[in-house]
């Protein structure tokens, strides 16, 4: 495969999404514009790693030491990022969006953007059709407005999504 500049072969693309620190790590870095210090990243790995905002101090340092030696360097060398050891600082690189596609990214409700997708759309095509079939309750509501409420949820779980992302996507218009 061809990122940019990079070529990832599968067992890199593998490798790289295989370490749950590193799909964290380039989650995380998706909803960037610029760079990061590494601090700021082992926070916010720390953080989702251990459920606590802060992480207990022992768990930031062990994030922020395993991304300084392991798993940064690996993402430069691929030329997933762009890794500052000096300085401290991380910037995704354009092919980071590219390796997105094979990660299943979830939603803030803990299932992925797709499953989400689907069971709204699914939940209103129910209430519709619930609707025009009678069923108690259901149907004293319009067809038509179980549609309505279902394209609104629709939308607004699609403008949520394209709101969480939206640096990737202002990064992919720049480049």
């Amino acid at each position: 495969m061809v990122f940019g500049q990079a070529t990832l072969s599968e067992a890199d693309v593998h490798s790289v999404l295989s370490s749950p620190r590193r799909r964290e790590t380039l989650r995380h870095l998706v909803t960037v514009t610029d760079a990061v210090t590494v601090r700021e990243l082992a926070d916010a790995i720390a953080a989702a790693e251990s459920g606590y905002d802060p992480a207990p101090r022992r768990v930031r340092e062990a994030v922020y030491v395993s991304l300084h030696q392991t798993h940064l360097p690996v993402l430069d060398e691929l030329g997933i990022v762009t890794y500052d050891r000096d300085g401290h600082r991380v910037e995704p690189r354009e092919c980071l969006r590219e390796l997105g596609k094979y990660m299943d990214v979830n939603s803030p409700v803990g299932v992925s953007w797709a499953e989400l997708y689907r069971g709204l759309g699914l939940a209103g095509l129910c209430g519709v059709v619930a609707a025009d079939a009678s069923v108690p309750v259901v149907s004293a509501v319009p067809s038509v407005l179980w549609a309505s409420v279902a394209l609104i949820v629709l939308a607004t779980a699609s403008a949520w999504h394209l709101w969480t992302y939206r640096w990737a996507l202002v990064r992919g218009l720049r480049n």
